[in-house]
């Protein structure tokens, strides 16, 4: 029989159950915590990815933080320094129109811009990047060939290099870079079971580059081909290239370059002047920015002679703000800015490689052959830019990534260094069980 009373020690009604729903959204707000860390927001989080919604979450960062900020220091640094060095060019008759600030506000525009293509370029899946490599290849073919074109290619100092779009000249030169890298890493991909044939691996991807050098050649861009080469013979040497052709055919390509030089009358000139720059002679023709740029380092000794007060960007050496942009940061910085800047590329090009390691150990090849290709391409072009700058390799116009000033240089930068971004996030989400 039952009896209607109080029942002691009745414990009160529990939390509802949460919906699936509201789970989701928390986890979804942690990613936005996350991501409001950068001065911009990336799309979606790899907590999202994760397929069936019931996996534990992991404390694994959204992104590459490091990565990010270190290219964002680069480039904000590379402002100052552009700054630093094109102020006191308006006082030449050459850039009389101008302002002070005139390349610091164009170098500010280009890098707001370079920031939001990344953006764009980041939400596109590596996949998309891969199906759409042969595309971009040829499309930047005709590029490189319609700057050719009398009427439409842009001649600045005796080389025709330069596409005019009205807001700035695009340079397909640095387009062909990535396009490069992209290619070369989809055709590794693609003709891995005879990458230790000649005639079906390696020549087909020797025509191709072989056509870009011509075209290069002709406006002429020898630094840019010599990039171009190292990227694609790179890319090839990690896929798996038969050693024995590698090591040939590098041979050849240094016989090659040789010739390039030997036949050319101011080639062979410039590379005279470098074996011996301060002759009078050379001092005052072809070594004339080598020896200016030595001056520069040399003045700046340990620590600089301090933000602003470089002599040489004073009309004495010239494309300070360009390609000499690494001597102005040594006569300003000294020793201790320069191993600043080497440090962080330094870092940047292992980071890259890293990446590409992590994403070939989960089987993604073309991932982690296009983050190598990346790492290639800032690595070596950085190299060159600081050789020529030291004194250390003959005088070559190739500006130093993210930081010389010029739009297309640092936008065709931004946009491989989020692809490269783009590819450790997916290594990220895979890692974790997640689904692209």
């Amino acid at each position: 029989m039952r009896q209607h009373g109080h029942v002691h020690q009745l414990r009160a009604p529990r939390a509802g159950v949460r919906r699936r729903g509201a789970r989701a959204g928390a986890r979804q707000g942690a990613g936005d915590l996350m991501a409001i860390q950068l001065p911009f927001k990336f799309s979606g989080s790899s907590t999202a990815a994760l397929s069936g919604g019931s996996a534990r979450p992991s404390k694994m960062m959204e992104y590459d933080q490091p990565l990010v900020w270190v290219t964002l220091l680069l480039m904000l640094f590379g402002m100052v320094m552009v700054y630093s060095a094109s102020i006191a060019l308006p006082d030449s008759p050459k850039f009389a129109n101008y302002t002070n600030n005139y390349f610091l506000k164009r170098q500010a525009m280009f890098v707001g811009v370079s920031i939001i293509v990344a953006t764009f370029a980041f939400r596109v899946r590596v996949a998309v990047w891969q199906r759409y490599a042969p595309v971009l290849f040829v499309a930047t073919l005709v590029l490189l060939a319609a700057v050719l074109i009398p009427g439409i290619g842009v001649s600045v100092n005796g080389a025709q290099r330069w596409l005019n779009l009205k807001i700035f000249n695009l340079q397909p030169s640095e387009v062909m870079k990535i396009a490069a890298v992209l290619y070369a890493a989809d055709y590794t991909v693609r003709k891995q079971e005879y990458m230790h044939k000649l005639t079906k691996g390696f020549m087909p991807m020797a025509a191709a580059i072989a056509l870009v050098g011509g075209l290069l050649l002709l406006e002429p861009d020898l630094g840019a081909f010599g990039v171009i080469v190292c990227i694609a013979m790179g890319i090839l040497f990690l896929g798996g290239i038969n050693i024995v052709w590698f090591g040939g055919i590098g041979m050849l390509l240094v016989a090659i370059f040789g010739a390039i030089i030997a036949l050319s009358p101011f080639r062979r000139a410039r590379m005279f002047a470098y074996l011996d720059p301060w002759q009078e002679d050379n001092a005052l023709d072809k070594a004339y920015q080598l020896t200016h740029s030595l001056i520069a380092f040399g003045r700046g000794e340990f620590f600089g002679v301090g933000l602003g007060a470089s002599v040489e960007k004073l009309h004495y050496l010239p494309e300070a703000h360009t390609d000499f942009i690494m001597a102005v940061i040594g006569e300003e910085l000294g020793l201790a800015g320069v191993l600043v800047v080497i440090a962080m590329f330094y870092w940047l090009v292992k980071r890259a490689f890293d990446i590409g390691r992590q994403a070939i150990a989960i089987d993604q090849t073309f991932a982690g052959l296009a983050a190598k290709g990346i790492g290639i391409w800032i690595g070596v072009q950085t190299f060159i830019n600081m050789g020529v700058n030291l004194g250390l390799l003959p005088t070559k116009g190739l500006t130093l990534p993210l930081m010389s000033y010029g739009g297309s240089g640092v936008l065709i930068n931004c946009v491989g260094l989020a692809i490269l971004l783009r590819i450790d996030y997916e290594n990220r989400v895979l890692m974790r069980g997640g689904r692209l």
